[in-house]
C-alpha cells in the first residue's frame, strides 16, 4: 500500500462564519451570515433586518472555536495536521465595516490562534475572505 509522501499537506478547512460562533463577543459587529436565518428545502433561510425573538440563527453559535480555538487546535495536531485553511471574521476587525482602526481584541483573537498553531507546527492557510461581509455598510 503507498503512504503519502513526507511533504503532503494534511489538514483541514473552516470558515469563520461557519465555525468561530461568539458572535457579539469582545466587540465583533454584526456579519450578513449572522442575520442569516436557518433554513431547509422546505422552508428558505431568510436575511433579517434585525434579530427576531424565537428564531434560529445558526452562525451566531457554531463550534464556538471562538472559546475552544486551543481544544480544537491540539485534536487537529493529534490527528497530525500539517495545515490548517481557515478564514477571517471581519467583522470581528471592522464591527461594522465602516471604522478607520480595528478592533483590538479582534486582532488578539487571531493572534492567539496562529500562536497556537505554531506551537503546534500547523501552518496556517489564510482565507481572506468566505462569504464574511459586515452587515453595517447595508444602509450606507
Amino acid at each position: 500500500m503507498k503512504s503519502f509522501r513526507e511533504d503532503f499537506l494534511w489538514g483541514g478547512a473552516t470558515a469563520a462564519n461557519q465555525y468561530e460562533g461568539a458572535w457579539d463577543a469582545d466587540g465583533k459587529g454584526p456579519s450578513v451570515s449572522d442575520m442569516c436565518t436557518n433554513g431547509s428545502h422546505t422552508t428558505p433561510k431568510r436575511i433579517t433586518p434585525k434579530f427576531e425573538e424565537n428564531t434560529l440563527y445558526p452562525s451566531r453559535e457554531a463550534t464556538d472555536f471562538y472559546h475552544h480555538y486551543e481544544e480544537d487546535i491540539a485534536l487537529a495536531a493529534e490527528m497530525g495536521f500539517k495545515v490548517f485553511r481557515m478564514s477571517i471574521n471581519w467583522t470581528r476587525i471592522f464591527p461594522t465595516g465602516m471604522e478607520t482602526e480595528p478592533n483590538e481584541a479582534g486582532l488578539a483573537f487571531y493572534d492567539k490562534v496562529f500562536d497556537e498553531l505554531n506551537r503546534h507546527r500547523i501552518e496556517p492557510l489564510v482565507t481572506i475572505s468566505h462569504y464574511e461581509i459586515p452587515y453595517g455598510p447595508k444602509d450606507k
